[in-house]
């Protein structure tokens, strides 16, 4: 697991001799830089936050989770931010760079692999990008990013599984299968960049394969409303639900408002909980104060009962 620094990989929009540089990497197995942004500050109508002196900030939080070893998610860390970076259309047409960067980084790595069979292995990754009041999430695996807008939990991110119907028409439509619970026997995730080295999972030219590095997107607009966001890997969703998460870390931040704590006592209780897999959580928190207090209004849901279901029932009822 790939954590980047969050101070390393906030990107300058003024050229790409001053935005390609110093992007060294740091991992973190428990917790993730703070992001602290006075939602005050964010009242312009522009989409791009500008500095004093002119120059338009995005601040990136990526998390990477390889698998198969780490040299894939080593790769992507180190090229990744850059391949976003240099793209002509960087920042204008940011949903379509996001998506060619994935792809163009997952094509490198491939190419990598070919010459160095240490390079042979996958990683999922997630981006969470803030441009002013912008917050672009793009996916490609099982890492989750989750939205706390007022205790509410918002899904910032699908989880990249064989379980899911999309995902599984996606893949036999491609010529894969899903057994067991895994792409074709051997994966947990059905998009990911790099596992060039699987048979039958990735084709290079037009052709496609069942395993795709192209990341899923999701945009919106930040408001006062919104009070933090939270990336996890898998591990972390193992044991908690997303809006779990959001009720968790809201009440601890209430407790302390210590940002990096509240990460710790996360992994702290994913553990406690019985989670087995890799726990990385990164929190981006948008206002200095800590979350209000307050019942969390939630939208009723109906429940309801099959004909079939309710035939069952009267059969064991009358005996």
């Amino acid at each position: 697991m790939i954590v980047k620094d969050a101070e390393q990989v906030t990107l300058e929009v003024k050229s790409l001799e001053n935005t390609t540089n110093g992007n060294k990497k740091q991992s973190w197995p428990l917790n993730g830089e703070i992001l602290h942004t006075q939602m005050d500050n964010w009242d312009k109508d522009s989409p791009l936050n500008s500095s004093n002196d002119g120059i338009s900030v995005c601040n990136s939080f990526p998390v990477f989770d390889g698998h198969g070893g780490k040299s894939a998610a080593q790769f992507v860390c180190d090229h990744l931010p850059r391949v976003i970076v240099e793209d002509a259309d960087f920042p204008l047409e940011l949903e379509k760079v996001i998506t060619r960067s994935f792809i163009k980084t997952d094509t490198a790595l491939a190419d990598t692999c070919s010459v160095e069979s240490a390079f042979s292995s996958g990683t999922t990754a997630l981006t969470a990008m803030i441009f002013g009041r912008s917050l672009l999430v793009a996916n490609a695996g099982d890492c989750r990013a989750v939205l706390s807008r007022r205790g509410t939990a918002i899904e910032m991110s699908k989880d990249h599984r064989p379980s899911c119907v999309k995902e599984r028409t996606r893949i036999e439509a491609l010529g894969g299968y899903v057994e067991d619970g895994y792409l074709n026997g051997l994966l947990g995730v059905t998009r990911a960049l790099g596992d060039w080295h699987l048979e039958g999972m990735k084709i290079k030219g037009e052709m496609v394969g069942p395993l795709i590095a192209e990341p899923e997107l999701k945009l919106v607009t930040l408001t006062k409303e919104d009070e933090f966001l939270i990336i996890g890997s898998d591990g972390i969703w193992d044991v908690f639900s997303s809006q779990n998460s959001v009720s968790f870390a809201r009440r601890r931040l209430q407790e302390h408002n210590d940002v990096k704590l509240c990460c710790k006592e996360m992994v702290d209780e994913a553990i406690k909980r019985g989670a087995s897999d890799n726990l990385t959580v990164v929190m981006i928190s948008f206002h200095l104060e800590p979350p209000p207090q307050g019942a969390v209004q939630r939208a009723r849901i109906r429940r309801s009962i099959s004909a079939e279901g309710l035939q069952s029932l009267k059969c064991l009822l009358q005996g």
